[in-house]
């Protein structure tokens, strides 16, 4: 499957060979199509050799390639293999090599459900998932640099996937891509893979005793471990560890506010930035140790057998952690009893150690008081009609009727359906009701209760609505849960299949991602090329709507949302 997808990629034009725009000559902010021809005189867009991107690590040597002249190191491990004895114990540093490590090709991804992965072959298009080999050996980082050892302290960029807490990898989508970003916006970019589901968040601490004590909240540890690399190894590839900006897009954005909240991450990072991820909660500690109570249960063990739990293979222990998790939520749900909505699964947990308390609820942490913290969603976040043409001409009651039961990646409205569909008609009266749909499943509600609660400490928070529409699908597509990711990065003209491409897309991504590398260098956004952008405050609400012309609206939406239950 992946090399019929990489053909395909390739015949679209947008694999590999056209990941950026252009060659090494293309000015710093631009991204400019490939040309179909080059000239006799053009030298290698790629050079790789035994002495070429060579660099140190605490670790070991390792040695990259450079492509169209930004140096990319792929793959490197920044802890050990999470296998065997080392399941559900926090990560463990990676064993010193002696000779040079190959950092040309991704890591390993996190062991999850791969089972239909590509089923949909809508989202298979549109989304360009990217997924190699599986195991749990993958505690890996990926560095894209301008240069190395050549005395410029740059800034960092340390992206963290999307996925909940359960699916992803740090290549997922093309436009995870760091190359661009690093080329026009002079920084390094890091990305990486972590534990996930419940391999990285089984909280066995409750039947499983102090050696378990962390077992909740592995996976969180593990994206501490390699921001401690970051720390300790980026001023080999040319960066400052002492200006490190973690980015993070809905599971990863929601992972972005939980490391605010945790002192091993304090120091290891300096700004924040929240896309479609806003989280002021963590998991019930209670429910996550029922549920790894259920988990051992499940696999028929006793608390004296817990090792065997770390002996079975990767695919037959995820299958017991499902089964578990399922069975909990249905007797929960008999019995009548709360079910923490989408912390029922496997996911970080305060455990008064790790996390000593959720992230911005009641009270934002105090860790990340100094954290000058941008906050962005998109939309539409989910686009109904996307795929389906016959829900252009649905009514605002059969809106509401769909919304009883699910309301975008939330749990449904049920009686209260109609009076948020009515209010949000109100608040958006040019949309048709398709259009209403989305807004009222989106993430803006959490976006405003986190910004609201940021904008109590001293670092400023920054909030933006992503709004601009791609031409897709005869444009039913809209501005769709991921789509402003690639405008962050500097990378519409490598994410065709999300944003058509060319020059529209472009000059937005341009503004965008200078904005991104402003507030990486300052912590403040502005004077970089999009409009002016007002600090937030829970007064005005102020949010920057972006589009193919930015504006700036006053908290557009209050009325919308006072109709909307609470969720955080």
């Amino acid at each position: 499957m992946r090399t019929n997808r990489r053909q395909f990629i390739e015949r679209v034009g947008t694999g590999a060979a056209a990941l950026t725009a252009g060659a090494t000559t293309a000015s710093a902010g631009s991204a400019q199509a490939p040309r179909s021809r080059q000239s006799d005189q053009d030298g290698p867009v790629l050079l790789i050799g035994d002495d070429i991107a060579v660099t140190e690590t605490t670790t070991g040597k390792v040695r990259g390639y450079v492509l169209r002249g930004i140096h990319h190191f792929l793959g490197m491990p920044y802890g050990a293999d999470t296998s065997g004895a080392n399941r559900f114990m926090p990560p463990r540093p990676a064993a010193p090599w002696t000779d040079v490590y190959q950092a040309l090709w991704w890591g390993n991804t996190a062991p999850q459900n791969m089972e239909n992965r590509y089923a949909s072959k809508f989202g298979s298009f549109r989304d360009h998932w990217n997924y190699d080999d599986v195991s749990e050996d993958c505690l890996r980082i990926n560095v894209f640099t301008p240069a190395l050892k050549d005395g410029r302290k740059r800034p960092v960029m340390f992206w963290i996937h999307g996925g909940g807490y359960t699916n992803g990898n740090g290549i997922e989508h093309d436009g995870y891509n760091g190359e661009n970003l690093a080329r026009s916006g002079d920084v390094v970019f890091c990305s990486i893979n972590h534990r996930l589901g419940p391999l990285g968040y089984c909280n066995l601490a409750g039947v499983g005793g102090e050696k378990y004590a962390a077992s909740g909240n592995v996976g969180m540890l593990d994206i501490v471990a390699a921001l401690e690399w970051v720390r300790d190894n980026i001023a080999s590839f040319g960066g400052d560890p002492g200006n490190v900006t973690i980015m993070g897009q809905s599971g990863g954005g929601a992972k972005v506010c939980t490391l605010t909240a945790m002192p091993s991450a304090r120091g290891l990072f300096h700004k924040a930035v929240v896309l479609s991820g806003a989280s002021l909660r963590a998991g019930d500690k209670g429910y996550a140790e029922k549920l790894g109570a259920s988990v051992l249960a499940e696999a028929g063990l006793s608390a004296s057998d817990m090792g065997k739990l770390q002996e079975l293979p990767w695919k037959a222990y995820l299958e017991v952690a499902t089964r578990a998790q399922r069975k909990l939520a249905s007797e929960m749900a008999a019995s009548g009893a709360a079910i923490p909505g989408l912390r029922a699964g496997f996911s970080p947990s305060v455990d008064g150690t790790i996390l000593p308390q959720h992230p911005y609820a009641p009270d934002p942490a105090a860790t990340a008081a100094t954290i000058p913290m941008i906050i962005c969603s998109t939309a539409n976040e989910q686009s109904p009609a996307w795929t389906d043409a016959t829900l252009l001409g649905v009514t605002l009651p059969e809106v509401a009727e769909r919304l009883k039961e699910r309301a975008g990646f939330g749990p449904g409205l049920g009686d209260r359906a109609m009076a948020v569909v009515d209010a949000y008609a109100k608040a958006f009266p040019d949309k048709k009701p398709v259009e209403i749909w989305s807004p009222v499943s989106s993430n803006r509600q959490n976006v405003v209760a986190l910004a609201d609660a940021k904008s109590k400490q001293t670092a400023p928070v920054f909030v933006s609505w992503f709004a601009w529409q791609p031409p897709l699908f005869d444009g039913r597509i809209g501005a769709f849960h991921c789509v402003d990711i690639c405008f962050w990065l500097n990378n519409t003209d490598v994410m065709l299949t999300h944003t058509g491409g060319g020059a529209r897309p472009r000059r937005l991504a341009e503004k965008m991602s200078a904005s991104l590398v402003q507030f990486m260098k300052s912590g403040d956004p502005n004077g970089a090329g999009l409009t002016s952008w007002p600090k937030y405050t829970s007064g005005k609400g102020e949010t920057l709507v972006l589009d193919d012309v930015c504006t700036v609206r006053n908290d557009f939406d209050r009325e919308a949302r006072k109709a909307l239950p609470t969720t955080t």
